[in-house]
């Protein structure tokens, strides 16, 4: 007998870009048509929205050690995420919609800066250093 599974396509060769260090209070990770409960250890992938409740704060580390950390009432997408130190590519591309976040980015930001880029409605914030805050009221 043979057997078929359907699985959405984001699934096929979907690569881990972080994971959920920390977490208080109602936060969740939106995947496609799918909202899946934030918890440690959740597995983070390119164009993951991550959002915070009233009372919740989250913190997520990525594969190049970039640390970022949202505060209550945050919305981001991971757009685009690539570490391939062996074919010389690097990104790092989120896009927030509102709340407050801190980062420390990791080995894409000291290894190339420009290609690390934080958008918020009213403005992008070309990484040149490794640490920052912002705040996006809505």
């Amino acid at each position: 007998m043979l057997l078929f599974l359907i699985l959405p396509a984001y699934l096929y060769a979907a690569e881990t870009i972080g994971n959920i260090k920390t977490i208080e209070g109602k936060a969740v990770v939106i995947r496609g048509e799918n909202s899946i409960p934030a918890k440690i250890g959740v597995k983070i992938f390119q164009n993951d929205i991550l959002e915070t409740g009233s009372d919740g704060a989250v913190g997520v580390i990525f594969r190049d050690d970039t640390r970022l950390s949202l505060g209550p009432n945050s919305k981001i997408v991971f757009d685009e995420f690539v570490f391939s130190p062996r074919e010389n590519r690097y990104a790092l591309v989120t896009r927030m919609t509102k709340g407050t976040a801190t980062c420390a980015t990791g080995m894409i930001g000291k290894l190339s800066p420009k290609t690390v880029k934080f958008e918020t409605p009213l403005a992008t914030l070309g990484i040149r250093g490794t640490k920052f805050a912002v705040q996006v009221e809505e």
